[in-house]
């Protein structure tokens, strides 16, 4: 099995203009302008893919291509995903496409629970999503869609009741330097920051009403 990779090495080695560490994977969004051209570089990534035999997930969309690498078998990120993002973005300068490296996020929905056990399997079945990750002791730490589609859902321990707080918050994972401009435009947009304690990993904030999200990067974890 390849050896997994931190955050920061990975960051340090592939194209800056480009590609983004967001929520344990590299992502890129590129700007194709039109449907024909994304298709075709959905197509030149694909015979890339095929060759190394280590294949992306992409999303194709009307003007923007987004690929997304990880080396599931490893469960992180190899060198197999640094040396398959830069034969992307080579292509990406040959083709004549441009990226936004700021644009990269994910999304997760994260439920605070005494109980992990009884309340993980309502989820699963409303949702109809799978089993994810798992801890060190066997037990599944999230769910998943099996489209790969959906945002995740990750169950955070609780310690003791709070009922004077909600306990389904959202996770917005951004690339670490779109953190903290982030965290400005939702305070500039009427919220407030609860908690800066663990930033940069991530801010606690809330709107006019209480409602908690967390603005999260990969920085502080490796």
């Amino acid at each position: 099995m390849s050896t997994i990779l931190t955050a920061a090495a990975v960051s340090a080695q592939v194209d800056r203009r480009h590609w983004r560490v967001v929520l344990g994977r590299l992502h890129a969004a590129f700007s194709t302008g039109t449907f024909v051209r994304g298709l075709a570089m959905v197509e030149r990534i694909a015979d890339l893919a095929e060759r190394a035999n280590h294949h992306p997930d992409i999303d194709l969309r009307y003007s923007t291509v987004h690929v997304s690498l990880v080396s599931h078998d490893a469960g992180g990120l190899t060198e197999r995903d640094v040396n398959l993002a830069r034969h992307i973005s080579d292509l990406a300068d040959e083709l004549g496409v441009e990226a936004d490296a700021s644009g990269p996020q994910v999304l997760e929905i994260a439920i605070d629970a005494l109980d992990i056990g009884a309340v993980r399997p309502f989820w699963k079945a409303v949702l109809g999503y799978d089993d994810g990750s798992t801890a060190a002791d066997g037990a599944a730490n999230d769910l998943v869609d099996p489209a790969g589609i959906g945002a995740p859902v990750w169950f955070q321990q609780m310690d003791a009741p709070r009922p004077q707080r909600n306990r389904i918050h959202l996770d917005v994972s951004v690339p670490h330097d779109v953190a903290e401009r982030r965290v400005e435009a939702a305070i500039a947009a009427g919220g407030h920051l609860v908690s800066d304690a663990r930033a940069p990993a991530f801010w606690v904030l809330a709107d006019a009403e209480g409602n908690e999200a967390c603005v999260c990067t990969w920085q502080v974890r490796d």
